[in-house]
């Protein structure tokens, strides 16, 4: 990897931290939108392994509501868990433009849901069969894209739970598909030194964009930011799907 492009991912997951830092998630959806332009989308998965992960383990474990959220969602993580793996064996057989076109396709989906506001609920004595559907689907988009968003956070978000929790149930949810991918690129032979020791390095830019974050949400109202957030993110996934080469 050259030196120019290494710097590039390192300031993109600077960027990714800092829309985590404001909102509270994003870093896996922008690192791999924007670092697959350049490196492809399976180079894109590897990097955000350790960022993705440091970053979201100190969400899962910043609250009170620990036990009392995975009683609600084991179910949900354990069918996330399986099917990434089986989603990742499928990876390297498919053509990367397709996979590329998903990814545009799931980022346009999460942008139009969230600038139309729209709300589901799930009561919660569905929970227990509607959990592992979810995250079955969660899984097979974890593991062919490298994003949890679609249909993952949505689901979280139709759970009723208050902020806080939701914020922890998110860095729970991405902590386990962030290791279940780990696992399943590793255990399918996609990780490689170079890009490992990248991802590694690109700990310190997240965490710093996670710190200028905190400070942008305290001067800029977080509705209008989520705002921007979105149609850029729409924006952003209308780009990749057309330069998936699919058209």
């Amino acid at each position: 990897m050259s030196l120019e492009v290494t710097l590039y991912v390192l300031a993109i997951y600077c960027l990714a931290g800092c829309v985590k830092g404001v909102v509270g998630l994003g870093l896996p959806t922008i690192s791999i939108a924007l670092v697959a332009t350049v490196l492809g989308l399976k180079e894109a998965m590897v990097l955000l392994i350790i960022p993705s992960l440091v970053t979201n383990l100190v969400q899962a474990m910043a609250g009170p509501n620990l036990n009392i959220i995975l009683k609600r969602i084991w179910l949900f993580l354990i069918a996330l868990c399986l099917c990434t793996w089986m989603a990742t064996g499928i990876l390297v057989k498919i053509d990367p433009s397709i996979l590329t076109f998903a990814l545009g396709l799931i980022l346009i989906t999460y942008a139009t849901v969230s600038l139309a506001n729209i709300k589901i609920s799930v009561p919660q004595k569905k929970e227990k069969w509607l959990s592992p559907i979810f995250g079955g689907m969660t899984g097979i988009s974890t593991g062919l894209t490298g994003t949890f968003v679609v249909p993952g956070v949505l689901y979280l978000q139709a759970l009723g739970l208050e902020k806080n929790g939701l914020v922890q149930a998110m860095g729970i949810c991405f902590t386990t598909a962030t290791l279940a991918l780990g696992l399943s690129l590793g255990g399918h032979g996609l990780m490689s030194g170079e890009l490992t020791v990248v991802s590694a390095v690109a700990v310190l830019p997240a965490l710093l964009g996670m710190k200028i974050g905190s400070y942008v949400r305290h001067s800029l109202p977080e509705p209008t930011f989520k705002k921007v957030f979105f149609v850029a993110l729409l924006i952003l996934g209308l780009w990749i799907t057309f330069k998936s080469g699919l058209f």
